[in-house]
C-alpha cells in the first residue's frame, strides 16, 4: 500500500488509568512513577490491558494501517525498559541538566548493563492477538538511554552505549518472535548531542537492530509539544548521518516545526516516516490540510518511500482530539493515495 499510516508510538492514556495532570508536568523523573497510576497494583495489569484494547480499537476505527499498543503500560517512552536493565540503580537517582537548565532525576549506571528478562514481549503478544493489521512496537534507543542516566561504572562511555544497544537487540529479537511487523527505536537525544552522536550513534543503532527481519525505524523528534514550550527548531543537527544506519525507515517530525522538507533528500536511501500532524495545535487538522502536507513531501521523496504519522507521540492530547487527528491523517492519506492511482 502507498502512504501507509501509523502512530509514532503513544496514544492518550485514560484518566481512570493514570494521573494525566501530573503526567503533563515534568513528572516523573525517569526513575519510578508508581504514584502516577490510579489503579492499585493488584489490578493494574488488567486495567492496562483494557486501556490497550481501547487504543487498538481507536486506531483501527480511525483507519490507520499499522497499529501500536498505544504505550498504555508506560509512564514514559523510555522509563519502563531502561529501568528494567541490570546495572541500573533507581532508588538513589542521579541528576542530569538539560540545555535549558532543567534538572531531572535519572537512574545511575552502577554496573555492566545487561538485559536479564523480557520487558515488552507480553505487550507485543497482546497487541498481535488483538489486531489483524500490521503491528508496531517501540523501544528506547541506546544513545538516548545513555543520555538519560548518570554513568558511574564505565570508563569508556561508548562501551556503555554499546551495552545498551546489545540489551535493546535482545529485546527486539524477542519482540520479532512475538509477532512485531515493525520495530521502532526512539532516539530523540541524537540531536541534543550531535558530536557524540556522530561518533557512536550509527554503530549503536546498527548493533540494536542486528539480525532483525522486521521493518525497522529510528525516530527523531524535538520533544513532546506539551513539554517543549515555544517554537521548535526548524532543522535537525543530526539527520543525514542516519542514511548510513541499518534502519529501513527514519521517522521525523515536520508539521509543528515547519521543517524544510528538502532535508528528506539527504535520506534518499531510506523510507521516511513523516510527521504531518501538529501536536501543539489543539484543533484537529482537516483531511485537506493533511493531504497538502503529504503532497509537499512528495516533491522530495517517492510515494513508495513515504509513511505518514503524527509528529511525535500523542499521549498528552485528549483522547477526543487525538482520535480526530488520526481520522484526518487516514483520510488525508487516502485522498493523496487516490490521486496517485
Amino acid at each position: 500500500m502507498l502512504l501507509p499510516t501509523t502512530l509514532v508510538g503513544s496514544y492518550p492514556q485514560p484518566e481512570w488509568l493514570i494521573d494525566r495532570k501530573r503526567l503533563a508536568g515534568r513528572f516523573p523523573p525517569r526513575v519510578r512513577a508508581r504514584e502516577l497510576w490510579r489503579v492499585p497494583e493488584p489490578y493494574l495489569a488488567e486495567a492496562q490491558d483494557d486501556a490497550t484494547l481501547m487504543a487498538i480499537k481507536a486506531q483501527e476505527e480511525a483507519g490507520l494501517d499499522i497499529i501500536t499498543d498505544g504505550e498504555m503500560r508506560r509512564e514514559s517512552y523510555s522509563n519502563r525498559f531502561a529501568t528494567s536493565l541490570e546495572g541500573i540503580e533507581c532508588d538513589k537517582p542521579g541528576e542530569v541538566v538539560s540545555k535549558a537548565g532543567i534538572v531531572t532525576a535519572v537512574p545511575r549506571v552502577v554496573g555492566r548493563i545487561r538485559r536479564t528478562r523480557p520487558v515488552e514481549v507480553r505487550d507485543m503478544e497482546f497487541l498481535r492477538n488483538n489486531t489483524d493489521r500490521q503491528a508496531k512496537i517501540t523501544l528506547p534507543g541506546p544513545f538516548t538511554m545513555s543520555r538519560q542516566a548518570v554513568n558511574e561504572h564505565y570508563r569508556d562511555e561508548d562501551e556503555m552505549i554499546m551495552d545498551y544497544a546489545t540489551a535493546v537487540n535482545a529485546e527486539a529479537r524477542d519482540l520479532e518472535k512475538a509477532g512485531a511487523d515493525v520495530i521502532q527505536l526512539d532516539e530523540p537525544w541524537l540531536r541534543q548531542d550531535p558530536a557524540a552522536a556522530k561518533r557512536i550513534a550509527v554503530n549503536a543503532i546498527d548493533r540494536a537492530l542486528e539480525g532483525l527481519n522486521a521493518t525497522t525505524v529510528v525516530h527523531l523528534c524535538f520533544g513532546y509539544a506539551a513539554i517543549v514550550k515555544g517554537q521548535k527548531p526548524v532543522g535537525y543537527s543530526f539527520l543525514g548521518e542516519l542514511s548510513a544506519c541499518k534502519a529501513d525507515q527514519i521517522s521525523i517530525e515536520a508539521a509543528q516545526p515547519k521543517l524544510d522538507l528538502g532535508v528528506l533528500e539527504d535520506l534518499a536511501p531510506k523510507k521516511i516516516m513523516l510527521g504531518v500532524i501538529d501536536l501543539a495545535d489543539p484543533a484537529p487538522e482537516t483531511p485537506a490540510v493533511v493531504a497538502d502536507r503529504i503532497r509537499a513531501a512528495l516533491k522530495h521523496v517517492a510515494p513508495d518511500h513515504l509513511v505518514v504519522a503524527p509528529d511525535c507521540g500523542m499521549k498528552y492530547l485528549s483522547r477526543e482530539v487525538a482520535f480526530a487527528k488520526l481520522k484526518a491523517l487516514a483520510e488525508g492519506a487516502a485522498m493523496v493515495r487516490a490521486e496517485l492511482g
